[in-house]
């Protein structure tokens, strides 16, 4: 009973929704202006004999006057409200959180599913996350353009594609794209056990946070991903008509319903339409009948029929929101059909949050994910689950074993997982003043050895939070020839702990993320918040360094002393350099090489490469020589060459796409090519770019 709304407040808003005054009101049920104020301030309340009365006035029954779940039978028209132009003359040509991202599908995916993340309802159950690509052609396109009142917005748009910035060009190709190709994609992104858009049509909450305004974050816990409030900007971006609608079940009742909270956000820029100047956004919903704003489009309790006809209806009565992007499209050109943009959804979830998703035994997983594509309908791409064992099984291993508490001190065998501490020293807030003491946090590394079908390996997967990957940073001073690894960084509450040092090390790494939340880092927020926070960020980054060394140097001495510490001696890299001595900037380099000396005699090399941006293909020529301590270096021959990762091997040549980052091939030398017996001499690996011109 305490969730249902007080009879005065609701009484109030039918008369408004009826444009009834409280005296016309008064005067229909034969009784003073003053007992209709009573009741509407929640003063007194009507006899049983006069609700019979007011349910009739109100035209509806007495059930809804005792549950109040619903509004009255007063239907108000739905239509569009567009922000009217500032008086002061100012314009904004386009939504500047909108530029915050970089506009593509992956970082949509990593943005909309924090907060879905961050918005999880029961501890006790994952959230779940369903995205849906949805193309419309024919009478159904028509049918959801009826729905969406287009005539309505049709002039607007015409006016603001006649812009010359950036958002006009992107609504102008918007609009030539529905109107050439008479077709409309739509991305809807639906999550359920999460807490929905609850709160005010105006005051703080979560609906006003993001229907209302820009900038504001309001997590519902200190546990949150998200700290900017930018992330919602995103669904905007991947509309190329600026379009969101959305569909909300709530977790706490407001106006005294959960069920099918309605409204749709459009962002234009500054327009001129019919002589009259517009700001910028616009409203789909029901004529606001409060004096304040009246005549503002606010969301409205839609019937089922409407949410279906608006490509909204969502599959259970769970708690969350479903958002419609209207003109979805892949801003940076990588996707450009429904399957592509279905497989660059699925993996940006499984990149971003295998480890959100991963369970153990008696630990839930946080998250679970799927992505589908249909036709006007249809299935074109069935309904794809994300398995975070699919792309990542390394670390899902890792830290599924961390969670079921059967990690080790070292690895003495394949497929174990270690742990080491890394400690991170929290400092004070700078309001805590000069005397104020740090917090000792400490963070849990975890290692494990690499899948043979691992595409990254041998860096450091860092999380915090709701465990969705922050940054893989390459580790320091781990020497030649270290065996490939894992590494999974748990920091804050993602190591599960939840100890005041905890609190404070989760609100200090997420004052060190940018709006991107891809890295830790000096932000503003952290310098002003914190003393002396770039000197603890860059000590905790040495103690995760230091830590996997320690587990990957206890691995490397306790081989036979024949095994890879002996060969490491025979190894070198043989990097490029300027005639000042220094590294060469732009060139490809060889950056870890790990062999051994087979049966034959041969060297069998494991060789990673980095590579630098570019804008077209890398073609180099990988050579290997002998290191004697006189005379010249001896080139030796390769017997077999094979590309591993990232890579192909065409004519003797590694070949290398401009996107790619580093590449990984393995060689084995030509025994007829040896001068002396391959253990009496090291080797030095090289690639030098090929004189041919790139592909």
């Amino acid at each position: 009973m305490e969730d249902i709304e007080d009879f005065g407040v609701w009484l109030g808003r039918q008369l408004r929704r009826s444009g009834m005054s409280q005296a016309e009101f008064a005067k229909e049920l034969e009784l003073s202006r003053a007992a209709v104020s009573a009741w509407v301030t929640g003063r007194a309340r009507p006899r049983p004999e006069i609700m019979v009365e007011i349910a009739r006035l109100l035209d509806t029954d007495l059930a809804t006057l005792v549950t109040r779940d619903a509004d009255a039978g007063f239907a108000r028209p739905i239509g569009w409200y567009h922000r009217g132009a500032h008086q002061d003359g100012g314009r904004e040509y386009g939504n500047a959180a909108a530029f915050a991202f970089d506009a593509n599908l992956a970082v949509l995916a990593r943005e909309v599913t924090q907060n879905s993340l961050d918005e999880r309802l029961d501890p006790r159950r994952p959230v779940r996350v369903r995205f849906t690509l949805h193309e419309l052609t024919g009478e159904h396109l028509h049918a959801f353009l009826s729905a969406l009142k287009w005539e309505e917005l049709e002039p607007h748009y015409a006016a603001a594609a006649r812009s010359r910035q950036k958002v006009g060009r992107v609504l102008a190709e918007g609009l030539r794209a529905l109107r050439e190709d008479s077709s409309l994609l739509l991305l809807r992104v639906d999550d359920y056990n999460a807490s929905g858009l609850t709160g005010p049509e105006y005051g703080d909450g979560r609906y006003a946070a993001v229907v209302r305004r820009q900038l504001d974050s309001h997590k519902s816990n200190d546990r949150a991903g998200g700290s900017y409030g930018l992330g919602k900007a995103t669904l905007w971006a991947a509309s190329r008509l600026g379009l969101v609608l959305i569909n909300s079940t709530l977790s706490q009742p407001h106006e005294g319903q959960t069920v099918r909270r309605v409204v749709g956000r459009l962002d234009l820029p500054w327009r001129e339409v019919e002589g009259v100047a517009y700001a910028g956004p616009a409203w789909l919903g029901e004529p606001d009948t409060e004096k304040e704003h009246e005549g503002v489009s606010r969301s409205w309790w839609a019937g089922e029929r409407v949410v279906a006809d608006l490509r909204l209806d969502r599959d259970s009565d769970d708690p969350g929101t479903s958002f419609l992007v209207v003109g979805a499209h892949d801003a940076a050109g990588n996707s450009d059909n429904l399957e592509e943009m279905h497989e660059a959804l699925h993996r940006a979830l499984a990149d971003n949050f295998w480890a959100a998703m991963t369970s153990g035994r008696s630990t839930p997983a946080m998250l679970e994910a799927s992505v589908r594509a249909l036709r006007n309908g249809d299935s074109v791409v069935p309904e794809r689950r994300v398995d975070p064992l699919e792309r990542h099984p390394a670390l899902a291993h890792a830290l599924r074993a961390y969670l079921d508490g059967e990690t080790v001190d070292e690895l003495t065998a394949t497929g174990q997982v270690a742990t080491a501490e890394v400690p991170l020293l929290v400092p004070p807030l700078r309001t805590a003043g000069r005397r104020a003491d740090g917090r000792g946090h400490r963070a849990v590394l975890l290692v494990t050895s690499p899948a043979d079908t691992d595409e990254e390996h041998s860096r450091i997967v860092c999380m915090r939070g709701t465990r969705m990957t922050v940054t893989a940073r390459r580790p320091r001073g781990l020497g030649m020839g270290v065996d490939p690894f894992q590494a999974v960084l748990l920091a804050g509450f993602a190591t599960g702990d939840d100890g005041e040092a905890t609190h404070a090390a989760e609100a200090f790494l997420r004052a060190a993320e940018p709006p991107e939340h891809d890295r830790w880092g000096a932000t503003e927020e952290l310098t002003a918040a914190y003393a002396n926070a770039p000197r603890r960020l860059t000590d905790f980054n040495a103690a995760m360094d230091a830590a996997l060394r320690g587990v990957i140097g206890r691995r490397t001495t306790d081989q036979d002393s024949t095994g890879p510490e002996v060969l490491r001696k025979l190894l070198r890299l043989d990097v490029p350099t300027t005639p000042s001595g220094r590294r060469g900037p732009g060139h490809p380099a060889v950056d870890r090489v790990v062999g051994k000396i087979d049966g034959n005699g041969a060297w069998t090399l494991d060789v990673t490469v980095t590579v630098p941006q570019r804008p077209g293909h890398w073609q180099m020529v990988p050579v290997v020589k002998f290191d004697v301590r006189s005379g010249g270096r001896p080139s030796l021959e390769w017997a077999e060459l094979s590309a591993k990762e990232n890579c192909a091997i065409v004519d003797g040549r590694l070949l290398v796409d401009p996107d790619v980052r580093s590449a990984r091939f393995e060689g084995v030398t030509a025994v007829g090519s040896h001068p002396v017996a391959a253990a009496m001499a090291g080797v030095i690996v090289d690639v030098q770019q090929s004189r041919e011109a790139s592909a």
